[in-house]
């Protein structure tokens, strides 16, 4: 306005150039590319079964580049079944699996679940345990029948001594993908279990889709070595570390941390709390703990693993969006307030112009809701 009445313009031309200048520079496109587009987001998310608590982890979720995945529970369905028993000379079968039985009713681990339903099936009714104990990742100790008993891991007592045979059976379990525990009691290993899982018939597909999306998939378990090898080798993840209790998972976050890495966690169990708060980005599966979906930041209902990586593909689709109503907005502004102060728009012209903006943006965020209908786990075509 002071401009074209300096100029020695008329009124009019001035006070049309003052109100096209304002309508024009009213920041409301400005103002809805962020909210609209995660509002669109999040909720195309809740239709999908990812739950993401709050706009800042879609930031994280997009810089992630490596992804750590519980073996347990995760990748494989979590329900385990004693395939084999091998006991030492003097015990029988049916001593081990109530002794076994007994110890693990107090426990709440995938593997003590399996052991005391075959107990139960074929023994019945189980003797009690008292002074029990578990040892995260290791295994759980306690009284069984006025003996000290423990199942775990042979770390669990150190100074046991494994009898050879049952090493070389325990060996040969590992290597087919059981997991094998050993049965101690009174300082002396008494016999052994094998267990196996299954593992999820979607779980290779979906490090398909983590590759297409260019991340580095790392398998961290608490098996044998031979065991989390057999697995990462059926579904082709990239690195696989094996035999780590729960503080060493939080040290394999770190480490890949250190490396300049941003790393999502993602598991389903106790064990895995730790872990899902010290990585950049920790997704739960719905199927897992409270421990674990109070620790995560996003949650994938139900127990399909591929929803990771619709998830990680939608908050890149997100940001995406944000990123492309931000450049519309400010690049419509810069544009558009020249040819306002020079008198060259109509205000009429410049109120339809700033509401057609507005439109955009939003009809540009309403394009999220589409997302992955077609082709949910395509992920990199989801993405482009």
């Amino acid at each position: 306005l002071v401009g074209w009445l300096v100029a020695g313009g008329s009124v009019q031309e001035a006070f049309t150039a003052a109100v096209a200048v304002l309508i024009i520079a009213c920041p409301c496109a400005l103002g809805l590319a962020t909210p609209t587009a995660l509002l669109v987001g999040t909720g195309r998310g809740a239709q999908l079964g990812i739950l993401i608590k709050g706009p800042e982890v879609l930031e994280s979720t997009r810089r992630v580049d490596t992804i750590v995945l519980d073996k347990t529970g995760t990748v494989t369905t979590g329900r385990m079944a004693l395939l084999g028993v091998e006991v030492t000379e003097g015990h029988a079968r049916a001593d081990l699996l109530r002794w076994a039985g007994a110890l693990e009713q107090a426990s709440e681990h995938l593997v003590a679940r399996a052991i005391v339903e075959a107990a139960r099936a074929e023994l019945g009714t189980l003797p009690a345990v008292d002074d029990f104990h578990a040892v995260p990742g290791l295994g759980a100790a306690g009284t069984v029948e006025g003996h000290r008993t423990w199942v775990g891991k042979p770390q669990m007592h150190p100074e046991a001594v494994l009898p050879p045979g049952l090493a070389d059976r325990c060996a040969r379990w590992e290597a087919t993908g059981c997991t094998a525990v050993m049965l101690g009691r009174d300082g002396h290993v008494v016999g052994a279990l094998a267990l196996a899982d299954t593992v999820r018939q979607t779980a290779a597909s979906a490090i398909e889709a983590f590759h297409a999306l260019n991340l580095e998939c790392v398998l961290l378990s608490g098996d044998s070595g031979a065991t989390a090898r057999t697995v990462g080798d059926m579904i082709g993840v990239d690195r696989v570390v094996a035999e780590a209790l729960p503080t060493d998972k939080v040290r394999v976050i770190r480490e890949l941390q250190d490396a300049g890495g941003c790393v999502a966690m993602v598991g389903d169990g106790v064990n895995d709390g730790p872990a899902l708060a010290s990585a950049h980005l920790g997704i739960a599966m719905g199927s897992g703990t409270d421990v674990a979906i109070n620790a995560a930041d996003v949650v994938v209902v139900g127990d399909d693993v591929r929803t990771v990586a619709l998830a990680i593909a939608l908050a890149r689709r997100t940001i995406g969006t944000i990123r492309g109503n931000l450049a519309w907005a400010f690049a419509y502004n810069v544009a558009a307030l020249p040819v306002a102060a020079a008198g060259l728009l109509n205000p009429l012209i410049a109120a339809a112009a700033m509401a057609g903006s507005s439109a955009f943006v939003v009809g540009n965020s309403a394009r999220i809701r589409h997302f992955g209908r077609r082709l949910p786990f395509a992920v990199e075509r989801a993405t482009a």
